[in-house]
């Protein structure tokens, strides 16, 4: 009986490991789930591999705007913020800066806030407006002289869109034709693009922001997008037109900085005309003419003492 055994026990051995000798040093090892995960990878083919890749690297637009004010600001310019804001969903607010010199605490407000971006107003006499637009912290950032300011509420135009929905940016063709407009480009593209997963954001294109070029400036407009309907109530986009919304400005760029709110000048326009000279020049102009006026009266006294008429004969006639 046990050598009957002992030959079944070969036999089932050959069997599995193909050896006649009955050796099992061969036979595979018990598979782990390390191994079993290995497998599968090898089995999928390269387009699985690329799919799942592309899937973990897909970019997410997580952009947030800081937008603040310094102490001083009027209630026009105040307004014109509160129109920002409501074209910018994906903004956050913030008190107004108590500093008007050390503009580098708006990074770190930034970075708590979890911001990406910056918009600062900065009120200088009352009367100046200069907008900062920057990425924080490491830049660039752009200093603008803002004028030609209409907000919504002066305008009181008949354009309206969807608040929270999403804009088309439309670019002058000229921004591709310079290196500092190209810059300008990306940063107004990042700041006033609305991201599409942000949890105010409708997932509508219902107006346009317009950047247009034109004498060293930029121009900005918001435009609502209208689609006319058939009879049958079908929007048609044949007869798509552009109704203005609001607000209105003229950003005029005097200095590009490669950090955030300072650091190196990448662009100096040597266009700009700060307002405080324009303003000397007219009082200039106007102490001219009052100059010129004292100096015609005093010729004039000149001329009647130079030339003074003699007493005639008949001048005490009627003295009687």
């Amino acid at each position: 009986m046990g050598k009957a055994k002992r030959k079944n026990k070969q036999a089932v051995a050959t069997e599995v490991s193909g050896d006649p000798s009955g050796n099992t040093s061969d036979r595979p090892a018990k598979r782990t789930k390390a191994a079993d995960g290995e497998a599968k990878s090898a089995e999928a083919g390269p387009s699985d591999r690329g799919t799942s890749i592309v899937e973990k690297t897909t970019f997410r637009n997580k952009e947030k705007v800081l937008i603040l004010a310094t102490r001083g600001i009027t209630h026009r310019y105040r307004h014109l913020m509160g129109d920002l804001k409501q074209i910018l969903p994906h903004h956050k607010s913030e008190p107004k800066l108590d500093t008007k010199d050390d503009r580098g605490v708006v990074n770190e407000v930034a970075e708590l806030q979890n911001c990406t971006s910056a918009v600062l107003f900065e009120v200088r006499k009352h009367t100046d407006l200069y907008m900062w637009l920057a990425k924080t912290p490491a830049g660039p950032s752009v200093k603008f002289h803002v004028v030609n300011i209409h907000t919504m509420a002066e305008l009181k135009l008949s354009g309206n869109h969807l608040l929270g929905s999403r804009p088309v940016l439309s670019f002058d063709a000229t921004f591709d034709k310079q290196p500092h407009l190209q810059v300008l480009k990306e940063l107004l593209s990042q700041i006033f693009a609305t991201p599409k997963t942000h949890r105010k954001v409708k997932p509508f294109f219902d107006h346009v922001f317009s950047f247009s070029v034109a004498d060293t400036r930029i121009w900005f407009r918001n435009y609502q997008v209208v689609l006319p309907s058939d009879k049958a109530g079908k929007q048609q986009l044949d007869g798509m037109t552009l109704v203005e919304v609001g607000p209105r400005m003229c950003l005029n760029p005097i200095r590009i900085f490669a950090g955030g709110f300072g650091g190196a000048v990448l662009y100096d326009n040597p266009h700009y005309v700060s307002p405080n000279q324009i303003r000397s020049d007219e009082k200039r102009e106007a102490g001219k003419e009052y100059k010129q006026k004292v100096r015609k009266k005093k010729e004039r006294k000149i001329h009647q003492d130079k030339f003074h008429m003699q007493p005639g004969l008949l001048d005490d006639a009627f003295d009687e």
